[in-house]
């Protein structure tokens, strides 16, 4: 597989073009299909036509196209349609929405040209970041949207997700309630951040292995920006794969060989909501790449099954929010 091909960027100057397009094809791009794949942005603007005018000193970007095979066959995307709410599955590297890449790529995209609908037609009712994989629900109409709203406020939209985790000390089990704000990077999160909401998970280490790697099972009670990942590096255990929160992105097994991740060890695998007749449960498999990493660091197979079981119920004492 050749190198990843890398967002370009032109600001541009006197007699480089007035419009784009123009500036876009300067760059050895096809003007028409990047601006179609939602991938031409000026500044942090998305740009939707290629006749949009630019002046001097503006700062034009091309995210990269889609890796081929990237977008592969969607026929797994989609696990469930009743009503307006459709249950998907988005695997690791792809965001869930358009970002600075494009859109074309996005999961619900994706997702949209499975079902032959408009993306605009999809409400997120669930992200999962670009490197994390599992359930991602879409509302197909305002009402679905309105009772998948009402489901959290009344804490009955239920999420299971699996993690690995770099820890000796974490305890068994326990709740992280340290409010989230913003971080440092505009981009991150932090527990007392500004302007920092609310915000609960609850744990339990199922199975360790290795050197210090917890397998562990979550339920997230509030649903912040990396409400998981910000939680788990707080208390001093980053998810492996999770450099932006001190996550190890290598790990040495007991005979010396090196693991690296390529992807933040997080999935959801598991939502249960209130579907437009009954409560509806839908699951994403353990993505291998995860049983691979979690068996060669010595981790038993078994304890994928008893994380998906297990209840996470909050122990009653907590664990300190910070």
């Amino acid at each position: 597989m050749g190198p990843r091909a890398r967002e370009k960027v032109w600001v541009v100057r006197a007699g480089d073009g007035a419009t784009v397009g123009e500036i876009v094809t300067r760059m050895r791009e096809d003007a028409g299909r990047a601006v179609a794949e939602g991938r031409v942005f000026v500044g942090r603007r998305r740009v939707t036509t290629a006749a949009l005018a630019v002046t001097v000193g503006d700062e034009v970007k091309v995210g990269a196209p889609p890796a081929v095979g990237g977008a592969k066959s969607a026929a797994t995307r989609v696990r469930f349609v009743e009503g307006g709410l459709i249950g998907t599955v988005k695997e690791a590297g792809i965001p869930t929405v358009p970002d600075h890449a494009g859109a074309s790529h996005s999961h619900v995209a994706l997702v949209a040209r499975e079902l032959g609908r408009d993306a605009g037609s999809l409400h997120v009712t669930s992200r999962l970041d670009r490197e994390v994989s599992g359930v991602v629900l879409f509302a197909g109409d305002l009402a679905t949207a309105s009772l998948l709203r009402r489901a959290r406020e009344e804490g009955v939209y239920e999420r299971r997700y699996l993690a690995l985790a770099a820890s000796r000390t974490l305890a068994e089990a326990g709740t992280w309630d340290g409010a989230i704000g913003a971080g440092r990077d505009p981009r991150h999160r932090a527990v007392g951040g500004a302007d920092a909401k609310a915000s609960r998970t609850r744990w339990r280490v199922v199975a360790r292995a290795g050197e210090g790697v917890a397998l562990l099972a979550l339920s997230p009670e509030t649903g912040r920006t990396h409400q998981i990942r910000v939680h788990a590096s707080h208390a001093g255990a980053p998810l492996l794969g999770d450099r932006d929160y001190g996550g190890p992105t290598r790990m040495t097994t007991a005979s010396g060989r090196v693991v690296a991740l390529a992807r933040i060890a997080l999935h959801c695998a598991r939502v249960v909501v209130p579907g437009p007749t009954a409560r509806v449960e839908i699951a994403a498999e353990i993505p291998d790449e995860l049983r691979r990493i979690w068996a060669e660091l010595g981790g038993a197979a078994e304890a994928w099954n008893t994380a998906l079981a297990c209840s996470v119920a909050a122990p009653a004492v907590s664990s300190p929010s910070s």
